[in-house]
């Protein structure tokens, strides 16, 4: 996400260090470099030149222009103007109504709106709501189907649509079916069309009157771009949306449509698809994202997905393990499994300040998800007390886990030497030793 983007605004800012004063000439340079890079990002014209006055306008004043360190007074302009430019404050979701709260989502073919449906109940469900899903695309017999095994999957109720009803009575009959059996919000999946037209659009309005949605998510496909922007403009100006939803963020490393959104059209962006997992939706923060962008990290979201994914009884356990020498290759596939469920792991390497524009460096050294997944496969692999003490692991056992692993014996050898560093790490961080974690980490090297 915004992959190629930051690389140019690192480079812009490495630059800019090298001067020793600010002054109108770099900051020109740097805002043109600017300005090339937000376009190259798909970025719309009119944002990026309305963007880059208003950083030349703040970057010129006399406590700039007076400054001794002129990368970072430009880095929280810019910082400030970009958190501005996707809509400055994150805004969720209006579900302060009286319960059920209807909640729709449109947008056209393709765009990821039955698969959003379910990432939003999960997300809803956390928050300890009662979520209903309701498929009222009834062109698409598949998008009936394919909610209905969402919310299997899920454990979320889907009501009984019918691919011959109609969408408006189907809407109106959910709400009413929610309100009697106490579920609090209602996500409608409406139809879409390849293009917009005038028939979708009468149809979401009537559905839109029918229930009095408290929200109108726009769901749209990063990927496409400035394309997403039109899209949102003529949906926006037909339905008054409340809020846009963008898909494969985690796909697209220009990142345009999610800066250009907001200042086109008006409508904030609410959440982005991070992945194919349902877990894979994220609050949109426009003063992160931003942060993300300029190499700055995103220490908050970090946070928030190991408070999501790390249970307090087991860190307490763990640590308790730390301090009597007991960490086994159990605890280790356990660290690394939760690892998997906060997200991939160049994304959370891109939420810590300073590694962010530093990914292709570390890309190597890495390990991916088909790595991650062998580990855990190798362990799995072990005898209970194999994995209690490591040390009893000779070279038949190595040969046999690796056989019934289908892996090799040096993929086993290579997973122990990294569990013995990591072992080390953790003995030296229970004694104080934690200023170098980040060279004693085996996966860094």
């Amino acid at each position: 996400m915004f992959e190629t983007l930051s690389e140019k605004f690192q480079g812009v800012l490495k630059k800019l260090r090298g001067h020793g004063r600010i002054s109108e000439g770099n900051i020109e340079e740097a805002l043109r470099e600017v300005r090339m890079a937000l376009l190259e990002a798909d970025v719309n014209y009119k944002v990026v030149k309305d963007f880059t006055a208003a950083v030349r306008e703040k970057a010129l004043g006399a406590e700039v222009l007076a400054s001794l360190s002129p990368d970072q007074h430009f880095i929280k302009i810019v910082h400030g103007e970009m958190a501005k430019m996707m809509g400055g404050e994150a805004l969720d979701l209006d579900l302060a109504r009286r319960p059920p709260v209807s909640v729709m989502l449109v947008g056209l073919q393709g765009s990821g709106k039955t698969t959003s449906c379910g990432k939003l109940a999960l997300n809803l469900q956390k928050r300890k709501r009662r979520p209903y899903l309701v498929p009222a695309d009834v062109y698409r017999p598949a998008a009936i189907e394919q909610l209905k095994v969402l919310g299997g999957q899920l454990g979320i109720p889907v009501f009984d649509s019918s691919p011959s009803a109609d969408p408006v009575d189907i809407c109106r009959e959910a709400v009413r079916y929610a309100e009697l059996n106490g579920y609090d919000t209602v996500l409608l999946d409406t139809a879409g069309r390849l293009h917009i037209d005038e028939e979708l659009m009468e149809e979401l309005r009537r559905i839109k009157a029918a229930v009095e949605p408290s929200e109108i998510l726009l769901v749209a496909d990063a990927m496409t771009g400035q394309d997403a922007v039109n899209v949102a403009r003529a949906f926006h100006e037909k339905l008054s949306l409340t809020g846009v939803l963008l898909t494969k963020m985690d796909g697209d490393a220009r990142g345009g449509a999610a800066l250009s959104i907001r200042a086109v059209t008006g409508a904030p962006v609410k959440f982005v698809g991070v992945g194919e997992k349902l877990e894979a939706l994220e609050p949109f923060h426009p003063d992160r994202m931003a942060s993300r962008i300029l190499g700055m990290g995103d220490i908050l979201t970090l946070v928030e997905k190991a408070q999501e994914t790390i249970d307090e009884k087991k860190a307490q356990e763990l640590t308790r393990k730390l301090r009597r020498s007991e960490f086994t290759l159990d605890d280790f596939r356990d660290q690394l499994v939760g690892l998997r469920k906060m997200g991939s792991l160049e994304d959370i390497l891109g939420m810590i300040p300073g590694v962010g524009g530093k990914l292709k460096e570390l890309k190597g050294a890495v390990p991916d998800e088909k790595e991650l997944k062998r580990v855990v496969a190798i362990i799995d692999s072990m005898t209970r007390e194999e994995r209690r003490n490591a040390r009893i692991i000779n070279g038949s056992r190595r040969k046999r886990i690796a056989q019934g692993s289908g892996t090799t014996v040096q993929d086993v050898n290579r997973l122990l030497k990294n569990f013995q560093q990591a072992e080390g790490m953790m003995k030296r961080l229970t004694k104080g030793g934690g200023k170098k974690m980040g060279r004693n980490l085996p996966f860094f090297r």
